[in-house]
């Protein structure tokens, strides 16, 4: 989706995000007056949130271009980010593509479960700047990764490392995915289900090396309004505890961004502490570790 790389364009942001047909599913006029309460309502508290805790930008951006500059290292073809609500958008890195005689673009999601409101709405994206530009090269989609050995295998890597040499046994392992309304899985979307078969390769792949966590349970973050979403929400499993000791994993996301960096890890973090759990830990994103370069790689190489 991107990170905002400025306070000015925390604003921008909101208004794309919320203007995108695939987030708020009803008609455009419904959605531009539902986007407005909700911008109203938010946009001021997102902004402290940045100002306060980011450093007045999201870290996105800057994470997204040191993986960029290790698969340049790796792969000789263009290589571009393309956000889909703050710059930079696809359309300076269409335009120079077309500029140079490309043929055939490659679009690698960040998101490892595929769902209509972050993978086809990012395709959908480029194909209608694509044909804005009047630029018609072939467009090749890499397939979700959710379930794949060495998706799988860099997860249960951010987990040890983030554990270090503290007993699993002590801990629950939380995974957390970011939450959906409902509606947009009754629509059949496939996201849940992506998401749950990510949790159990996971569980599969950490038992089968002998890692043992006190439990290890799935959850859903970053819900906003009153509506329906995915279950069980994180704050309320994170506000009735069983156990305090835990170690929570960012499940949907490949690079930090400001709902791993604050939400979890400092947000969510006062939220244990007000409980007073003995220990709680977040694990970090795989951002532009040269085992998520290696993945990309490989998923690149095996379509030139």
């Amino acid at each position: 989706m991107g990170g905002a790389n400025s306070v000015d364009e925390v604003e921008m942001f909101l208004q794309n995000m919320f203007a995108d047909k695939n987030i708020l599913t009803m008609d455009r006029y419904t959605r531009k007056l539902v986007a407005s309460i909700i911008i109203y309502k938010r946009l001021e508290d997102v902004k402290e949130t940045f100002i306060t805790h980011l450093g007045g930008k999201s870290p996105l951006p800057s994470l997204t271009n040191q993986l960029i500059s290790k698969l340049k290292e790796r792969l000789d073809i263009p290589i571009a980010p393309a956000m889909r609500y703050v710059p930079p958008f696809a359309t300076k890195a269409l335009e120079g593509f077309k500029k140079e005689g490309i043929e055939e673009l490659i679009l690698f999601p960040m998101y490892p479960q595929y769902s209509t409101t972050t993978t086809l709405s990012s395709i959908e994206d480029i194909e209608q700047r694509c044909e804005a530009l009047e630029y018609t090269p072939k467009i090749t989609v890499i397939d979700p990764y959710y379930d794949e050995y060495e998706y799988i295998k860099l997860i249960a890597g951010k987990i040890m490392e983030a554990i270090g040499n503290k007993e699993t046994k002590e801990y629950d392992l939380v995974l957390s995915a970011h939450g959906l309304p409902m509606s947009i899985i009754k629509n059949g979307d496939p996201y849940e289900k992506q998401v749950e078969a990510s949790v159990s390769a996971l569980k599969i792949y950490l038992r089968e090396r002998g890692v043992a966590f006190h439990n290890i349970k799935l959850a859903y973050q970053s819900k906003v309004g009153s509506s329906a979403w995915l279950e069980p929400n994180l704050v309320d499993l994170l506000r009735n505890p069983r156990h305090r000791k835990v170690l929570i994993y960012p499940l949907a996301f490949t690079i930090d961004n400001s709902e791993t960096v604050f939400e979890l890890d400092i947000e969510h973090r006062e939220i244990a502490k007000k409980i007073k759990y003995e220990d709680y830990i977040v694990a970090n994103c795989f951002n532009s570790d040269d085992g998520f370069v290696d993945l990309i790689v490989k998923k690149v190489e095996g379509l030139l």
